[in-house]
Formats: structure tokens, sequence, C-alpha cells
């Protein structure tokens, strides 16, 4: 919990200010990130409503790594759609631990 906590802390503020952007930007060529952003969001929400207890997630994240193929990075998008998904790979990874 501690380190989902530390792990979170350290990457939703820059996940918030990424995932619209990449989402506005890759959406059209790749679809699946409206998905994906519409997943991150009920995390974000949940996460913020959990406040110190762990929030449940365990659906969220199943559905983010059938719809990212184990947030494997597509080879024609931008640095920061490989930021977000990296983000929320070791978020996801945190969670399970």
């Amino acid at each position: 919990m501690k380190k989902f906590n530390e792990v979170v802390e350290k990457n939703l503020g820059t996940l918030e200010q990424y995932v619209p952007v990449v989402a506005r930007v890759h959406g059209g060529s790749h679809p699946e990130f409206h998905d994906v952003k519409k997943i991150f969001e009920q995390v974000s929400v949940k996460i913020k409503n959990a406040g110190a207890s762990k929030p449940d997630l365990d659906n969220e994240f199943k559905e983010l790594r059938q719809i990212t193929d184990n947030y494997s990075v597509p080879g024609d998008v931008c640095e920061s759609y490989e930021a977000v998904y990296n983000m929320l790979k070791e978020i996801d990874k945190a969670y399970q631990e």
C-alpha cells in the first residue's frame, strides 16, 4: 500500500496532464486510447475518493492491460504516449504488490 501511494503520488499529476493531450493528438489513429482515457479517469476518481484506503481498481487495471496489450507502446507515437503507458504500468504493478 505504501509503495502504491508513492507511485500514485509520483505519477498521477503528470498523467492528468498527459492523458487528455495524448487522447487529442493520437485518438484519431489510436482510437483505443479514448478507452484508456476513460478508464484512467475512473481510476483517478477512485484513488481520490479512497483517501487513505486502497481503492478497488482490479477491474480497471484488467481492462487497461487488455486494451493496451499489457502496456505495449505502438511504434508510431510520441514520447508522451509512451510515458502514459509506462506510468500506468508502474501504478498497476504497485497496485498488484
